[in-house]
């Protein structure tokens, strides 16, 4: 009688057991194995070679005496900083709705950037020397010119768009930056050449590339659901073209 009172009561501690590892036990969420978006990444290139260092001719004690050209900045193997990567027609999920310049050591940091249309653009400075902040569209169009005289303060004014806007120095003439204003998504090469461009919807579009200094180019390419698109650019010399339109 009594072993079967023991039987009866180790089983029911299995049981228990039992019962009480699987209402702790919590089933994975199911991943859905082909997402309805794709991605675009590659590498820029370029068979430019780097500009000469510019000659500082004034404020030698800020800004040194010279400094590196970024109108083409590359490596050694020819990948391709600063170029711009426009996915046409799809828009931008989270755009930037302001943009920040600083003037340190006479440049423009940072030198290329990404708003929105309607986005704002504010303007500071680290440099114990007059700078200005001159907003230009590739058109020639005046946007803006303020002075930054001081280290340390803040000017803010609107940009429309679309389009590119180039920044210059007044006081400085080597000194340039661009802000590229859109609604589609667009992404800027790093130091390495390479950009990605996720979340698309799947679709056939066209991959534009525009660079200040080198000529642009631009490839149709396909976007499938859950997989990565790779397409690369080799940009040339633009010969006669102005620098920075």
């Amino acid at each position: 009688m009594n072993k079967n009172i023991d039987r009866v009561v180790q089983e029911l501690r299995h049981g228990a057991l039992a019962a009480a590892l699987f209402v702790g036990f919590v089933m994975p969420p199911v991943l859905d194995a082909q997402p309805d978006t794709g991605t675009v990444t590659g590498i820029v290139t370029t068979n430019a070679a780097a500009p000469r260092p510019v000659r500082v001719t004034m404020d030698q004690r800020v800004c040194g005496d010279a400094l590196q050209d970024e109108a083409v900045i590359v490596d050694r193997a020819g990948h391709l900083a600063n170029a711009v990567v426009t996915l046409g027609g799809v828009k931008a999920r989270a755009a930037a709705a302001s943009a920040g310049v600083m003037n340190e050591k006479c440049r423009f940091s940072p030198h290329v950037q990404i708003v929105r249309p309607n986005a704002t653009i504010t303007t500071s400075s680290k440099d114990p020397i007059l700078h200005t902040t001159n907003a230009v569209s590739v058109t020639g169009k005046n946007l803006f010119n303020v002075a930054v005289p001081v280290p340390g303060i803040n000017i803010t004014k609107p940009l429309a768009g679309p389009g590119i806007v180039r920044l210059v120095c007044n006081t400085h003439p080597w000194m340039r930056g661009y802000i590229v204003v859109t609604d589609e998504m667009t992404a800027v090469t790093g130091a390495d050449g390479k950009f990605t461009l996720g979340d698309l919807p799947a679709g056939a579009y066209e991959l534009r590339i525009w660079h200040e200094s080198l000529k642009g180019a631009s490839q149709k390419i396909s976007v499938s659901a859950g997989q990565t698109t790779t397409v690369n650019f080799d940009l040339k010399t633009a010969s006669g073209a102005p620098r920075g339109m």
